[in-house]
């Protein structure tokens, strides 16, 4: 099995100065993105109707995550550059055409002036390698939430991460790609449950966003930090490789969820404020 996106680095020069502010510049770019899709007629992109997917797919998932936690609180001067990384998980071609348009036209103060990623979708695989893995850390990087028989986790157990990782996998891929994870949802499950939490170093951290549409204030919060896990742990892996792209829990599309899988020497640790793309070989 598999798990497909075009990885997309935007740079972008600025015309004229401009601020990204502190903990919601994905918002901004989010807003602005979801903007400029309305005016090129294009709101399904931006807003998938539930009607239009799977059966048994009620909440459907934006084709998209921003990561661009780098720009939060920055000041780009005229004449400088900036880039932000932009996934998107949508596999059609003319759905991507579409979507550089709009990067094209959305920011008033700036030209887009590089594209990378576009030109072949990056296939992540989903099966186990043959090293054995059993330990590892993961850092979420930023707010996220997820939640377990409808209400809010404090911690991140295993089992519930990878829960809400195999869903999320599962419906992107039905939605944009092969069709859902052909596993045992229930096994994977209750297998990921008998991993163990050997450390929880998190925090909260409580943001909001208000809508330009509704004018409603939203909340954008969430624990950030680290976990270690023990187990035999080797079979989930691509699945947590998977999700430093997808993000997991609540709210990815303005940048909530995203994680790094690093370790103690079984896998290759992920550089730390980079694309996963700069890690992949």
């Amino acid at each position: 099995m598999h798990f497909r996106l075009y990885p997309l680095r935007l740079t972008f020069l600025a015309r004229a100065p401009l601020s990204f502010p502190k903990g919601a510049a994905s918002n901004r770019l989010r807003g602005a993105f979801g903007a400029m899709l309305h005016k090129l007629g294009c709101p399904e992109i931006f807003e998938p109707s539930s009607a239009s997917g799977p059966s048994g797919i009620t909440d459907q998932p934006r084709p998209f995550v921003f990561r661009a936690n780098h720009l939060d609180g920055s000041v780009i001067g005229a004449g400088q550059t900036f880039h932000f990384d932009f996934h998107w998980f949508d596999l059609r071609r003319s759905s991507l055409d579409t979507v550089i348009r709009a990067f094209g036209a959305f920011l008033p103060e700036a030209e887009l002036v590089d594209v990378q990623g576009e030109d072949a979708p990056l296939e992540l695989c989903l099966n186990p390698s043959g090293e054995p893995v059993s330990r590892l850390t993961i850092r979420f990087e930023s707010p996220t939430e997820l939640k377990s028989g409808g209400e809010a986790v404090e911690r991140p157990e295993f089992g519930v991460l990878l829960a809400r990782i195999r869903d999320r996998i599962s419906t992107l891929r039905a939605l944009y790609d092969d069709g859902p994870l052909a596993i045992d949802f229930r096994e994977f499950g209750e297998r990921a449950a008998r991993m163990h939490m050997t450390r929880c170093d998190i925090k909260r951290v409580d943001a909001s966003r208000r809508s330009g549409r509704t004018g409603q204030t939203h909340s954008l919060g969430g624990f950030v930090g680290e976990a270690e896990y023990e187990g035999d742990l080797t079979e989930f892996v691509p699945y947590l490789r998977a999700a430093q792209w997808t993000g997991v829990g609540r709210q990815t599309a303005w940048g909530k969820g995203a994680l790094m899988v690093t370790n103690t020497g079984e896998i290759a640790p992920v550089k730390v404020g980079l694309n996963p793309a700069d890690d992949v070989h």
